[in-house]
């Protein structure tokens, strides 16, 4: 007789837990790019100077683009951890 061949498994990303940590993933990568963003403006006195001379949106894309980015790798590393975490199981 034959043995039964199990179900493959789908991997855990496509599956909405999986979607849910992502996206936990990537809003701690916001997280800290914000206190980063807060951390360098603070600290940097040049940075804080660029910023109070430029224009009304200026710290608005600043702000949003070193989020974003922080955002971005983070989320690209949970995937990585979650396809890894897939392969061990």
């Amino acid at each position: 007789m034959r043995a039964r061949k199990s179900p493959k498994k789908s991997p855990s990303l496509i599956s909405s837990a999986g979607l849910i940590r992502l996206m936990t993933q990537a809003m701690m990568g916001a997280a800290l790019g914000l206190a980063f963003t807060l951390t360098l403006i603070l600290a940097n006195p040049a940075i804080a100077e660029l910023v109070n001379h430029g224009e009304s949106g200026a710290v608005f894309v600043f702000v949003v683009s070193l989020v974003t980015t922080f955002a971005i790798g983070a989320a690209l590393t949970g995937v990585v951890f979650i396809l890894n975490e897939d392969k061990e199981s």
